[in-house]
This record gives C-alpha cells, sequence and structure tokens, in this order.
C-alpha cells in the first residue's frame, strides 16, 4: 500500500499539518499541544486503516477482472450497498454479463456456420450422385442421341441447383439463427412438384420405385419457392431411401380456405413410435437410416417449412409405410 504515491503524499502532508498544529497548540499550552496529537494521530490512523481496507477491495476486484480475462465469466460480485466501490462493482457485473452473453453468441454462431456447412454437405450428395450415374451413362457410346441431350440437360440442371446451394450457406445459417427473409410470392404446386422430381427421376427408376403424382389442379400458396423445393426434395429423397425396390411413393396436394397441404406418402419400412418426436432433430439417425446418412435433411425440411409458418406432421407405422404432410397456411386478414 506504501508504494501508493497518493498514500505517501497523504502521510507527508498529514505529518507536516499534524507538526504545525503541535507547534501552535504548545505555544498556546502543552495540554493543548498534547490533545491535538492524540487526535490528528487518531484521524490520521483511522485514515490508513479504511484506505488498507479499501486497497483490499480495490485487489479483490483486480483478480476478479483477471478471471474474466481468464474466460470465467460465472462470478458474481453485485453489491446493493451505497458508495462508489459498490457502483463500481455493479458496473463491472453488469459488463461481466454482456461479455458472458455476447461470448455465447459467438459460439451459437460458430454451430450454426458448422450446421450450414453440414448442411450444404449435405444437400451436394444428391445432384452428384445423380450426375454420377448419368456421366457413366453418358459414357455408353451406343446411347442413343435423345437420351444423350436428355442426361445432359439432367446434368447442366443439377449443376445449377449444387452451384445456387453453395451461394447459400450464409443464407442457412441465418435460417438457424431465424434472420432470413423468405420470398412471399405465390406457386403452383404442380410446377413446384415437377421440379421437385427431376433431380430423383434416376434414383427412383434405378430402384424400381413407382412414383404417382395425384393431381389437383390450380392448387397454390405463398412461399419461397426454391427453399420449399429443397424442404420437398429432402422428403422424397427420405421416401426414397426407406422404400423398398419396386415399391411405391406417392404424391398428393390439395388447396382448402384454411391451408395447402402437400403429401408425400411411402411404402417402405415405416417408423418406430419412439422415433417419432426426434426424426426432424439435427444429426438424429433412426434404426433404419441409409448407410452414408448423417441426419440433416429432414431437420433442414422442417426449418425451411416451420420459418414459413407452415407446418410438417408425420404419420408413420412401421411395415406399412410413411406420409409426410406439408401443410401452409393462408394469411388471414
Amino acid at each position: 500500500m506504501l508504494r501508493n504515491k497518493e498514500i505517501r503524499v497523504f502521510i507527508i502532508v498529514t505529518v507536516l499539518v499534524l507538526g504545525i498544529g503541535i507547534l501552535f497548540g504548545y505555544a498556546h499550552s502543552p495540554v493543548t499541544a498534547l490533545f491535538i496529537a492524540i487526535v490528528g494521530v487518531s484521524l490520521a490512523v483511522c485514515y490508513l486503516l479504511w484506505m488498507a481496507w479499501r486497497y483490499q477491495k480495490m485487489i479483490q476486484l483486480s483478480g476478479y477482472l483477471r478471471k474474466i480475462m481468464a474466460g470465467d465469466t460465472s462470478l458474481d460480485v453485485r453489491d446493493n450497498t451505497e458508495g462508489d466501490l459498490s457502483i463500481l462493482k455493479n458496473e463491472i457485473y453488469k459488463m461481466t454479463r454482456m461479455l458472458s452473453e455476447q461470448q455465447e453468441g459467438l459460439q451459437k454462431d460458430k454451430e450454426k456456420l458448422t450446421d450450414a456447412i453440414s448442411d450444404i454437405s449435405h444437400q451436394i450428395k444428391t445432384p452428384l450422385t445423380s450426375m454420377t450415374v448419368m456421366a457413366d451413362l453418358l459414357s455408353d457410346p451406343n446411347l442413343e442421341a435423345e437420351k444423350r441431350r436428355e442426361f445432359t440437360l439432367h446434368i447442366s440442371k443439377q449443376l445449377e441447383r449444387m452451384e445456387w446451394l453453395v451461394s447459400s450457406l450464409l443464407k442457412l445459417s441465418k435460417i438457424d439463427a431465424g434472420t432470413t427473409l423468405f420470398n412471399r410470392e405465390k406457386i403452383d404446386v404442380n410446377e413446384l412438384v415437377k421440379e421437385v422430381i427431376a433431380p430423383m427421376e434416376i434414383p427412383v427408376e434405378l430402384k424400381g420405385i413407382e412414383l404417382e403424382i395425384e393431381e389437383t389442379p390450380e392448387t397454390a400458396f405463398i412461399g419461397d419457392k426454391n427453399w420449399t423445393k429443397e424442404a420437398c426434395i429432402n422428403i422424397l429423397k427420405n421416401a426414397m431411401e426407406h422404400t423398398p425396390n419396386g415399391g411405391k411413393i406417392t404424391i398428393s396436394y390439395e388447396e382448402n380456405a384454411i391451408f395447402t397441404e402437400i403429401r408425400i406418402k411411402d411404402n417402405g419400412q415405416g417408423i418406430e413410435k419412439t422415433e417419432l418426436p426426434h426424426i426432424f432433430k439435427r444429426f438424429y439417425k433412426g434404426s433404419h437410416a441409409a448407410d452414408g446418412s448423417v441426419g440433416i435433411g429432414l431437420a433442414m425440411a422442417h426449418s425451411i417449412v416451420t420459418n414459413q409458418l407452415g407446418d410438417i406432421e408425420v404419420i408413420s407405422e412401421p411395415g406399412k409405410g410413411t406420409t409426410f404432410i406439408i401443410k401452409f397456411y393462408k394469411q388471414v386478414v
């Protein structure tokens, strides 16, 4: 404490003032000089003791700040008493909580970025698989010219989709943060379904799956076409993976006064009752998950639909198949 310049100055000034006071008191009488000396020394000692206590509190606060800089933001030094030290403690606590919240926010941002990268990686797998199959078919020199043009067109479309997916990395992270502004446009469900099944035609054909479309004319809803298409592709891909060779997938849709509904139904393995509450959780893989599945597709589909104020319902029974029901509600003015 004596290393503090202010305290040294205080002691020197106190000694000088006290000495002058004692001299003036002695000029009056020795008793007066003694009284001044006792009072002066007592006041100085009390002040020094108070300064020592205050100095210890400052050392404690300094140690607290060092712990904060080391990353420990769980300490609490709030003090509801009056005084400048109490005000300082409360301000430090506020700063600590702010830093803690910022640290948590940064950690969440990192997790969301990691999730977004995983989503993009997962989404690229589907067009890559489709293009790999078509590239193998294109290598056949005896392939018909019409089929060659068809496969080339499919590859071109898949490349466009991959480009869109990669450019959407930032947008995906914003979806989880709830800050993405989805487009609000009228979507023809018939056209949407055609675009959804286009990248899946080759894999479905290779498995011999019957893909039935139950069309309802003039069915539409308001939403973001690109993102809704991604959600439906994920659900259709999930249905295809869990439908056996020679199975059947049915896509139907209808519109009423309250909502527009899209149903994707398969006659595959079905989902266990205990697994139904978890299928939309990120990275969750059920007992019948396909090899290479990372459990992102359904989680992403759920996020896309719910962020457009829609809803996804699942009806499933083991051995009898699964039905995904997507609903987009109409706005009520």
